[in-house]
């Protein structure tokens, strides 16, 4: 499959597509508590990282052209710039920071192969979410290609992405009552 051929698909609206290594691959639609994690997750690191940067969700996410390589993570962080252009797909060298929050159906591909698919393309943050009790995040960070694990946290997080510091109440994602 081609970038061309993959921008006239249509959407099958019971399962999310992505592309690897030009083949179609389905998985299937996130639940509403997964839905609403995401969105929450997305919104508040949207509102930290100011004018600068831009958090986003579901957004399509550009690997590789050839073969086609396209994922579609939970959340995307890039440069305002780029979000204000409105592209129809991130491209990877845009991405400052990919987040995966695990559901049953995507876990062993969120924690395998987008690993190594990610660092192959330079990605320099990548954090997986586990919203099972107690709510945790791994934070790799890229080095000399490879991801290497710069903490997994609970609770309440301080991290840095691109220069800019993020504070996260990871219970906050399923009870976002709690920061109220």
């Amino acid at each position: 499959m081609t970038l061309d051929q993959w921008a006239v698909l249509l959407a099958d609206p019971e399962s999310r597509i992505e592309v690897v290594a030009g083949v179609l691959v389905p998985s299937p639609r996130p639940m509403w508590f997964h839905l609403r994690s995401v969105t929450r997750l997305a919104f508040l690191l949207d509102e930290q990282f100011g004018p600068e940067m831009s958090a986003g969700a579901e957004a399509e996410l550009l690997l590789c052209e050839n073969p086609l390589t396209i994922r579609v993570p939970d959340v995307v962080v890039t440069s305002a710039e780029v979000a204000e252009a409105n592209p129809p797909r991130i491209a990877a060298a845009d991405a400052e920071l990919v987040i995966e929050v695990l559901s049953p159906g995507t876990k062993h591909v969120d924690e395998g192969a987008k690993l190594f698919e990610y660092a192959d393309a330079g990605i320099e943050h990548y954090w997986i979410v586990d919203l099972d009790p107690p709510v945790s995040l791994i934070a790799y960070r890229l080095i000399d290609g490879d991801y290497e694990n710069f903490g997994e946290h609970s609770g309440s997080v301080a991290l840095e992405v691109a220069g800019a510091p993020v504070k996260l109440d990871l219970n906050a994602l399923i009870n976002p009552r709690a920061q109220r």
